[in-house]
């Protein structure tokens, strides 16, 4: 009983405005949204996608929320008065209501060690918790319950591609492409949003929006951003940005164990296997 007293007090305050909507957020016909599993270039793709749009405005973590902001940090009637078109930002599995999509998808093996020092900034892990243990409960969800529900990664992965790929509504980037191509991977996004993708605007979006730009506003506004604010300072929130830091981070058997359960999707996705099919 106390489970259903909790969900409808929770459904409660959803309604009346006064938490973070997450699922339940206001769905306007003109809104986009930047979609990914955890730890996969979302607050990157933000960065870039605000200063696309907003080319009067740097982008920072202290008004990230005010021009690409989250669906779970600011209660839903914050968000309703957002300048629309508005551009939310989701961890959400498949959501029919969600209009146009960008789509953001990285190689689990990168996700997983990423998600791995993101849980111990957030205190979910201590320090030294084995990586192989880890990985387990990262393939299996079972690792923090607030975002366990999103399901693992290839649950998220494919429910997205199942049910939009190819559809002029949805746009799938991958992290890696971005790494390689910002500006490129950026003149799709402009011309997904339709917004000008003038050299020019693609360049000053790319430029502001460089890993070692956002690292040094992370050590400035570290309190300011609520999605860092009161996690570990001496854990940074914006770590490497490349990929395949996983060859070096990963055992083997951890490695082996990813291809297994997601091989059939990384295939599909670019992302080459280790292990003989």
């Amino acid at each position: 009983m106390s489970k259903i007293t909790d969900h409808l007090s929770h459904v409660t305050e959803v309604l009346l405005g006064r938490t973070s909507p997450g699922r339940g957020v206001t769905v306007f016909k003109d809104d986009r949204f930047v979609v990914s599993f955890p730890r996969s270039g979302n607050t990157w793709t933000r960065f870039l996608i605000g200063n696309l749009v907003h080319p009067e405005t740097a982008v920072t973590f202290a008004n990230l929320e005010s021009l690409v902001p989250s669906i779970y940090i600011r209660p839903d009637r914050i968000l309703r008065r957002v300048s629309r078109p508005r551009v939310l930002a989701s961890h959400e599995c498949f959501e029919p209501r969600y209009p146009r999509v960008i789509y953001i998808v990285r190689d689990p093996r990168d996700v997983a060690v990423s998600y791995y020092h993101h849980n111990i900034k957030l205190r979910n892990l201590p320090d030294g918790y084995p990586m192989d243990q880890y990985v387990t409960r990262f393939i299996a969800a079972d690792l923090y319950a607030p975002i366990d529900r999103y399901g693992s990664w290839g649950d998220h992965v494919l429910s997205w591609l199942a049910l939009r790929e190819g559809q002029s509504r949805f746009l799938l980037l991958r992290y890696e492409d971005l790494l390689a191509g910002p500006q490129v991977e950026l003149a799709k996004a402009a011309r997904f949003l339709e917004v000008p993708d003038d050299p020019e605007r693609l360049r000053r979006a790319a430029e502001l929006s460089s890993a070692a730009r956002m690292r040094e506003l992370e050590k400035s506004q570290h309190d300011q951003w609520e999605q860092t604010s009161g996690t570990r300072q001496d854990t940074p929130f914006v770590r490497s940005a490349k990929s395949g830091g996983w060859k070096d981070a990963l055992p083997e058997k951890s490695i082996a164990e990813i291809e297994t359960a997601w091989g059939g999707v990384m295939r599909r996705l670019g992302y080459p296997l280790t292990i003989k099919a």
